[in-house]
């Protein structure tokens, strides 16, 4: 800025150098002539015969009507002759100062301005004359200089060499509030009390940029000087000052000149402009209704106000909206407060003071009150220094915001009014940006709860921990789901799966894949066979959403591309069956820590269809642990699948009684931070083993006396467990089993008691025929015995195999 004034200052000086603020009538410069009494020239200037071209032989001794006349005789048609008889050229008058017609040695004429100095002798009088066109600019620039001094509204003063005011103008006297006659000698900061340079690059005080330019010669422009104005105490103004040195002819310093303007207007504007642009790029960053009240308050103070207080309706932070009539007193909640101690010396741009926020909490209104008033009436309300302003969007009322300035610092004009109805305008649209997205998140959480089980009951055959992180990590919901599914015979399901995409759409299909094969698994077909009907829904729900032509109409909607990977393992045999649609294979951890992740056939993904799936059947001793996860848990940008797979073997080799523990150190090695490119599942699976003592087994001839002797093993084995109570309903459950298989079946018949949670009881045959459950008709023989075995049990139900099929029933023990 300073060399840019510089510049300008010199420009001005060259453009400006022959400007002579002397006068044309000036004895020392003008044209004069000296006549006695008789009006005849007895002495002649320079000037005068650079001006009429006579030379002084020319005209002294000849009346001065011979070159001028009065301007009432000028005649401009004709050229007067130079030499004329006083009759033919009257003398003219000279009053003090006129306007007279010359008649130039060429001949022309001009009109000039004639000033006369009275004398005693001989020489009566000196006349001045002047061209009246440079008399005219003359007198503009005194007319410039006087409207400088008594109308111009930028302030002028003139500072000596001590840097004390010598002079100002009325602009600066109005400024000071007192005559120049009180205030002369005094130095600028003492005139300006509290005042301060606020232009970066030079000094705060105005002595100290005086005395640089006094010292140096530079000029400088456009200087910003911050504080109260004399006749206006209480209120900060701001300056645009200039300053220059000033010289006389000879190059003598005589001191310095300021120049200023008040351009407080001006800069509470740009101030505002400033602030609403910043609270565009503060204002909103989050989705959180608490924090964007909080940045509101942050930007309001101390900028805008010295203290500021954001309420809303208590249902807005649930993410829901207010009733059409507006929130009322006792429903509003204290979300922000934020307030600045008020200072006795100016704010300047970059004052800041410490802010003071509050915990949300309820807040009531007296009656009457501003805020009260702003409620009732849905507009803002200005009490005082007090403006109270209605958070309002979609045409919703949500809340208020209050804003306070202290006594004695500038009111809340019209423009500060229209600032704060637009930081609340654009507040509101943030607060409610923030509403609903509580409100989707929140839905969307639910719908995960609802899709992922948030708890897993305990389970006799495996001990289990599972964590599941989404990418999207703020709507929380993602596309990898797991699931643990009780099955018949003690038996459990293991399932982990993984959706093309994120977010609702990926979770939504998820919930159908997870509800499908939690459908599926009970009716106790096996993995490769689960998978394949798994598949066939997947191709079908594809081939609906496809258009005639094609194209997929609905492709957000659809699971191509999906991958599952589904277990079953059982405690008594300690064997897991396992299959595959295109997804990672588990590893599995065997009590000496060995890690392994098993061959296992990998199967194309969910929809694609066209190729069959293969299970695989491994043999678990008590206490191996499964890991079943998603590819999000060991492929990422940074880093293979073969290496992530190796970091979850090391981890998993490590040793750890806690599988909650082991999953908080696979996580937080595998994904540091728990942040993840892609949804993540893991599962964690720690076998058992079902005691011997608790299962008994027996085979039987495919003969009517088996039910019989089912009767009597059963019996003798509940006696044993001390299961007595359960003897008559289990002898009518295993004698209809046994004589329903002997009736329908061929071949030989085992039967099965195991005591877990529940009393199991399975009779198998090499039939492939389940019996159905029916209402017998009055007059029907038979029919009634399996409606009275599904009275008598918890569950029951049919799992076929290779060989043929199991009817199992489940009953609940006796207490304790």
């Amino acid at each position: 800025m300073n060399r840019a004034g510089e510049g300008t200052m010199s420009h001005a000086r060259k453009a400006s150098g022959d400007i002579d603020f002397r006068g044309p009538l000036d004895v020392r410069r003008a044209a004069t002539f000296v006549v006695d009494g008789q009006d005849i020239v007895i002495g002649w200037s320079p000037a005068a015969q650079q001006l009429l071209g006579y030379g002084p032989t020319e005209i002294v001794g000849q009346p001065v009507g011979t070159f001028l006349r009065p301007s009432a005789a000028a005649d401009s048609r004709t050229a007067e002759p130079l030499v004329a008889s006083p009759a033919e050229a009257p003398a003219p008058s000279f009053p003090d100062r006129d306007l007279h017609t010359a008649v130039h040695r060429d001949g022309h004429r001009l009109q000039l301005v004639t000033a006369v100095c009275h004398l005693a002798g001989q020489a009566q009088r000196v006349v001045v004359v002047a061209d009246s066109e440079g008399l005219a600019e003359w007198d503009s620039r005194l007319a410039m200089l006087d409207g400088l001094a008594t109308q111009s509204p930028l302030g002028f003063a003139i500072y000596d060499t001590e840097r004390r005011l010598v002079w100002c103008n009325a602009a600066s006297e109005e400024e000071l509030g007192r005559p120049l006659a009180e205030v002369r000698g005094g130095p600028a900061d003492e005139l300006y009390p509290r005042g301060r340079v606020v232009t970066p690059g030079y000094p705060e005080s105005l002595d100290a940029v005086m005395r640089h330019v006094l010292e140096t010669g530079e000029p400088i422009l456009d200087l910003h000087f911050l504080g109260e104005q004399p006749s206006d105490p209480g209120r900060v103004h701001l300056w645009s000052c200039s300053y220059y040195r000033l010289q006389d002819a000879d190059g003598r310093t005589l001191g310095v000149c300021e120049d200023a303007f008040d351009i407080s207007d001006r800069y509470e504007a740009q101030r505002q402009l400033n602030l609403l642009v910043e609270a565009g790029r503060r204002v909103g960053t989050t989705l959180d209704v608490i924090a964007t009240a909080d940045e509101l308050a942050a930007v309001v103070v101390p900028e805008f106000a010295a203290a500021v207080e954001v309420d809303l309706a208590a249902v807005v932070l649930d993410g829901e909206v207010p009733d059409a009539a507006g929130p009322t007193g006792g429903e509003l909640i204290r979300a922000s407060s934020c307030s600045a101690s008020h200072a006795a010396a100016p704010e300047g741009p970059a004052h800041s003071s410490g802010a003071l926020r509050h915990h949300p909490h309820p807040v009531e209104y007296a009656s009457g009150s501003p805020q009260h008033r702003s409620l009732a009436s849905g507009g803002l309300v200005l009490e005082d220094d007090t403006l109270v302003v209605p958070l309002r969007a979609s045409g919703t009322a949500l809340g208020l915001v209050t804003f306070v300035r202290h006594r004695g610092s500038a009111i809340f004009d019209r423009a500060a009014v229209a600032v704060a109805d637009e930081l609340a305008a654009r507040a509101a649209v943030s607060i409610d940006n923030a509403r609903r997205y509580t409100r989707e998140r929140a839905a969307a959480l639910a719908l995960q709860r609802q899709l992922l089980p948030q708890y897993l009951p305990p389970n006799s055959a495996v001990e289990v921990a599972h964590r599941y992180l989404p990418t999207d990590a703020l709507s929380g919901v993602g596309g990898d789901w797991f699931d643990v599914i009780p099955l018949s015979g003690t038996r459990v399901g293991l399932v982990v799966g993984d959706v093309v995409g994120h977010g609702l759409h990926a979770a939504a299909t998820m919930g159908r894949l997870r509800t499908t094969v939690r459908a599926l698994a009970p009716m106790d077909i096996p993995p490769d066979e689960l998978l394949k009907r798994l598949d066939d829904l997947v191709g079908q729900s594809a081939e609906v959403a496809a258009d005639p032509y094609g194209a997929a109409a609905g492709s957000d909607d659809v699971a191509t591309g999906a991958t599952c990977l589904y277990a079953v393992y059982d405690p008594v045999s300690r064997r897991c069956t396992m299959a595959r649609a295109g997804h990672l294979p588990p590893a599995i951890m065997e009590p000496g820590g060995r890690v392994s992740f098993p061959d296992l056939p990998a199967g194309p993904p969910l929809g694609l269809g066209g190729l069959p799936f293969e299970s695989l059947e491994v043999e678990l001793s008590a206490g191996s642990l499964l890991a079943l996860f998603t590819d999000g848990l060991v492929e990422s940008r940074d880093r293979d699948i073969d290496k992530g797979l190796d970091t979850l073997a090391r981890v998993l080799g490590e040793d750890s009684n806690s599988l909650e523990d082991l999953c908080d150190r696979v996580i937080a090695e595998l994904l540091p931070g728990s942040t993840t490119t892609d949804d993540t599942a893991l599962l964690l699976v720690r076998t058992r083993g079902l005691d011997s003592r608790r299962v008994a087994a027996w085979s039987l001839p495919a003969e009517p006396v088996a039910a019989g002797q089912a009767r009597e093993l059963v019996t003798g084995q509940l006696s044993d467990w001390g299961l007595d109570e359960l003897a008559f309903t289990t002898e009518l459950i295993v004698s209809e089993l046994v004589t329903n298989a002997v009736r329908h079946a061929k071949g030989p018949l085992r039967l099965r008691l195991i005591r877990d949670s529940t009393l199991v009881c399975e009779v198998a045959d090499t039939g492939h025929t389940a019996p159905h459950l029916r209402h017998s008709a009055d007059d029907d023989e038979g029919g009634r015995g399996l409606f009275i075995v599904a009275q008598l049990v918890l569950r029951w139900g049919t799992r076929y195999s290779r060989d043929g099929k199991s009817i199992w029933t489940e009953q609940a023990l006796p207490p304790g």
